[in-house]
């Protein structure tokens, strides 16, 4: 709720994210609802009243930038920076040339019901794909992974205008970052902010410091903004992947 409130996500349609070494969404919605497999929690959010509802749906991914730095020193020697990581998985088209990748390397995870399926590359091929194929993969199966979350809290009443996130982690990567917005459908604002200015500012709030919320978050910056990209073929992509995900959960 706290990095919701930092990035400014008060509305319903809005969603939070994080993707450190694990990743979280979190959507604002105005209905009374949950998942009946608990997948997902559901919280009051910060501004709830007794006649505007809002509340937060918090979704948690164990497995998120944790296996972009395996991949940092499994295939690159732990040589490269991940910002050529990232230039080195941007010349590769989108989907990998087939490769596929499911990043659930770090326990059992929740979204899966509690299944620990690990991690793994479908579609391999020992000639063709390199190292670029590799993170490129690994990068777009975490962003599938994200939206396939997404999915749970959308079947929840969720409806989903804009995802907001600090500039950081894995939302430094422009693969991960734009394939999240193409299969999401949804626009990603990238900020300069942090949940200690989030609790700065809510404390701010609650004293009555600004004349209203919105005038507290009127110096928030707006770093990026990436908007989903039209005729993508990220869906098809998309599509495999979850097929070879709910036969592994078999």
């Amino acid at each position: 709720p706290n990095n919701a409130l930092s990035l400014n996500v008060m509305k319903p349609g809005e969603v939070a994210a994080t993707a450190g070494t694990s990743g979280v969404v979190y959507g604002v919605t105005d209905k009374n609802d949950f998942d009946p497999k608990s997948r997902v929690n559901t919280f009051l959010h910060v501004n709830n009243t007794q006649n505007n509802k809002r509340l937060g749906v918090l979704l948690c991914l164990n497995s998120v930038g944790i296996f972009n730095s395996w991949a940092k020193r499994q295939i690159g020697g732990n040589m490269l920076t991940y910002s050529e990581m990232n230039e080195i998985a941007a010349k590769v088209d989108p989907g990998a040339e087939g490769l596929l990748t499911l990043p659930f390397g770090n326990g059992a995870e929740r979204m899966l019901e509690n299944k620990n399926i690990g991690a793994s590359f479908h579609g391999l091929n020992l000639i063709n794909h390199k190292q670029g194929h590799i993170i490129r993969s690994i990068h777009e199966g975490i962003a599938f992974a994200f939206n396939y979350g997404i999915e749970i809290i959308q079947n929840m009443g969720l409806k989903l205008n804009v995802i907001r996130a600090g500039m950081a982690n894995m939302f430094q990567s422009g693969i991960f970052v734009q394939t999240l917005s193409n299969i999401s459908n949804a626009k990603i604002e990238l900020y300069n902010t942090s949940g200690a200015e989030g609790a700065a500012r809510g404390a701010a709030i609650g004293l009555g410091y600004y004349n209203s919320t919105e005038d507290a978050f009127s110096s928030l910056e707006v770093l990026k903004t990436v908007e989903p990209e039209a005729n993508n073929q990220v869906a098809e992509y998309y599509n495999l992947w979850k097929e070879i995900l709910e036969n592994s959960l078999k």
